[in-house]
């Protein structure tokens, strides 16, 4: 199983049942691994951002953390990899900005 970092990209190989551990960071940019931005579960869009329901609200989604639902998100397959939320972020600019002009 693989792991895209939400920092910067790379791509992770993980070891035998994709576990991810709590002090692991990427060798590329030395950011926490078990975070939430790295989480399949992250969702900017939802309540605390985090479609599990029953997942502790985490007050840093880029620090490290002791979720029991932490599920790794490749990121390869659906495309969401590194940046979810800036496409969404920049749609809705380019839509404010169009009603000014």
């Amino acid at each position: 199983m693989t792991l895209r970092c939400w920092k910067c990209g790379a791509t992770i190989d993980l070891p035998a049942g994709g576990r991810v551990g709590s002090r692991d960071t990427c060798p590329h940019c030395d950011r926490d691994l078990h975070s939430c931005r790295n989480c399949d579960f992250y969702d900017p869009s939802k309540n605390n951002q985090c479609s599990e329901p029953q997942a502790e609200w985490q007050r840093e989604k880029e620090a490290a953390n002791y979720c029991d639902y932490f599920r790794p998100d490749s990121g390869l397959s659906s495309g969401k990899g590194g940046s979810r939320a800036a496409p969404a972020v920049s749609d809705a600019k380019k839509k404010f900005d169009s009603l000014f002009k």
